[in-house]
């Protein structure tokens, strides 16, 4: 097996294993920073890409008094279509330190909600029309690199910011003291960049494709403060505003550690495998408050636990300039009785093009299986605790995902 075909099936393994963790790597995890891209050969190395995602999630049944019990869901999908834009840059400072500037979303989520789902949500006084939420990362990581005679040793770290943008638009019930019945209320939420940082080590011996790496990436705390761009903003009916409110809030979004491996395992054939945590724990609820109104501090809820994210898969190199792979993922369900991140079962697979003049195409594309499961109204709505507005479950649903990159070198 020659090093040139070894090298294409580590560059598709990077694009498809990006590609289907966009796709259902759990709770509200989406990008991950390029960081591989320290590991390829060349002085000068330029990545770009994006993959979007189709989830297809909705509503089998809905249970409320305000909708007359339990009732099929005739919403259709809340889930929203996203891309997720990935872009790295790599630099040799010396024969053995490197370093990546990386730019990914590594946070979202955006759901678009139904008459019967807002209807059934006036329960506490709002009902939800739509919520979004995105997060931008720019990063820089190095990696040192020490010669063992048989292999060599990584050293990696590097820092990056991130910055939050949540956004919820809710319609009041009738009969909500100091708001329009029939109007909506807009909830904003932006943080500015918080620094965080990653580390992590790694071994490879370039000439059989092996690579074993550890990275961990540091939790985040978010403190949007008063301002305009942290408000709640009241319409009437009709969309004319009535006032604007300062908000001000917290959360935290989770740290993480990823160990992957991969090898060569018979001329032209690599293995590769991966198995990530993820402390979704630490986001039990994300706190805020209204200014000028009471009830005040309020929450967000979510009660998630831990998530694994376990993948494994096969590439094979065609020909010199062609490779291609296959792989499996499953992605264990984070939520505990707000929400329906169930279990997750994702098929993958991608192919690596290369040109004549040194450029690199990737595609990949996967396809995931979300399975079933139900909610639990929270038995007293208007305050909080565990439990959602209303009941409801959710039937085996999929997620489709395509992804496509091309990188140049010097």
């Amino acid at each position: 097996m020659t090093n040139l075909r070894l090298k294409t099936l580590l560059g598709a393994t990077a694009l498809t294993m990006l590609a289907a963790g966009a796709a259902q790597a759990g709770g509200f995890s989406r990008g991950t920073a390029d960081t591989d891209i320290l590991f390829e050969e060349g002085n000068f190395n330029l990545r770009t890409g994006a993959t979007i995602v189709v989830p297809r999630r909705g509503y089998d049944t809905i249970t409320s008094p305000l909708l007359g019990g339990t009732v099929k869901g005739t919403d259709g999908k809340y889930s929203e279509t996203y891309v997720v834009p990935s872009a790295a840059v790599k630099f040799n400072l010396t024969d053995d330190l490197r370093c990546a500037g990386t730019y990914t979303q590594s946070f979202g989520g955006g759901a678009t909600y139904g008459p019967q789902a807002i209807t059934a949500g006036l329960a506490d006084g709002t009902g939800t029309m739509s919520e979004e939420f995105v997060t931008n990362e720019f990063g820089a990581t190095c990696g040192y690199k020490v010669d063992l005679g048989k292999g060599r040793a990584w050293l990696l770290g590097g820092a990056f910011v991130q910055d939050f943008s949540y956004e919820q638009v809710v319609r009041f019930a009738p009969g909500v003291p100091g708001f329009p019945a029939g109007g909506t209320g807009t909830l904003t939420f932006d943080d500015s960049y918080r620094p965080g940082y990653r580390i992590g080590a790694a071994y490879d011996i370039p000439e059989i494709a092996l690579r074993a790496q550890v990275m961990y990436r540091s939790q985040i705390e978010h403190t949007p403060g008063d301002g305009t761009g942290n408000s709640f903003v009241v319409r009437d009916a009709a969309g004319n505003t009535l006032v604007t409110l300062p908000t001000n809030g917290v959360g935290t979004l989770p740290q993480s550690v990823e160990m992957k491996l991969q090898s060569g395992i018979a001329p032209g054939w690599l293995a590769f495998g991966s198995v990530k945590w993820t402390d979704w724990s630490v986001l039990d609820k994300l706190s805020y408050n209204i200014v000028g109104l009471p009830g005040n501090p309020r929450v967000l809820e979510y009660y998630w636990k831990d998530g694994w994210t376990i993948s494994a898969g096969i590439g094979h190199a065609f020909t010199e300039n062609i490779s291609g792979l296959v792989g499996l993922m499953w992605d264990q369900g984070v939520s505990t009785t707000e929400d329906a991140h169930t279990d997750t079962y994702t098929m993958f697979t991608g192919v690596s093009l290369k040109d004549k003049v040194g450029g690199e195409l990737r595609l990949g594309g996967a396809i995931t299986y979300m399975t079933s499961g139900s909610v639990a109204a929270d038995p007293s709505p208007t305050t909080p605790g565990p439990g959602n507005t209303f009941a409801y479950t959710v039937d085996g649903d999929f997620t489709y995902a395509l992804s496509a990159s091309y990188k140049v070198k010097w």
